[in-house]
């Protein structure tokens, strides 16, 4: 059924994919067999003791012999599941920068593509049209406003020094001392409403 419109679906599992599987079989294959490998030394190390006891030296001997072998052996495994390891490790970091290129390639394409688009002549044009229309608005704004002459800001800044001293005079103080209770105040008196007369 994954075949239903007779598209083969392209598998994601790249040929470093396998490789780097086939590496972690092995190394864990490696494993298994130096664990196999140290159960028998430890065996082999308690069956010398066993024939030492019993005075066989010369099975014991040739025991030990065996078992020194076996932990070369070891050693040799060691060593070649680091070497796995090392090798396992390389090729995913080799992966992982093959894919910062590609993206470093994609963003470079992209980049190249928008400076066709957009060449230092177009900007420098785009920007000089852009200043000429603020200029442009700039002297629209006067006309509308109505330009103001030095004499016209000299007069407004004086008309504004006048304003505000009259905001800062305070009323005079009383120099009669104030009297001690306050009078009551005499009730407002309805006062008749101006007629509002139209204009002609």
């Amino acid at each position: 059924m994954g075949n239903l419109f007779g598209r083969k679906r392209r598998s994601r599992v790249t040929e470093q994919d396998k490789a780097v599987l086939q590496l972690k079989q092995q190394r864990d294959k490696l494993k298994q067999y130096q664990k196999r490998i140290s159960l028998n030394l430890e065996r082999e190390r308690a069956l010398a003791r066993q024939l030492l006891k019993e005075g066989k030296k010369e099975k014991a001997m040739l025991l030990l012999k065996k078992k020194r072998y076996q932990e070369q052996l070891l050693d040799k495994t060691e060593n070649q599941i680091s070497n796995l390891e090392r090798m396992v490790q390389d090729i995913e970091f080799t992966q992982i920068e093959m894919k910062v290129i590609e993206g470093l390639k994609i963003g470079n394409e992209c980049l190249n593509k928008m400076h066709q688009v957009m060449s230092i002549e177009e900007v420098e044009r785009i920007i000089g049209e852009t200043q000429d229309a603020v200029e442009y608005q700039r002297q629209i704004d006067e006309i509308l406003a109505g330009s103001l002459t030095e004499e016209d800001e000299d007069a407004i800044l004086e008309e504004l020094n006048a304003i505000t001293q009259e905001q800062m005079e305070l009323p005079e103080v009383p120099s009669e001392p104030l009297p001690e209770k306050i009078p009551e105040a005499s009730p407002i008196k309805n006062r008749p409403k101006p007629e509002l007369v139209a204009a002609s």
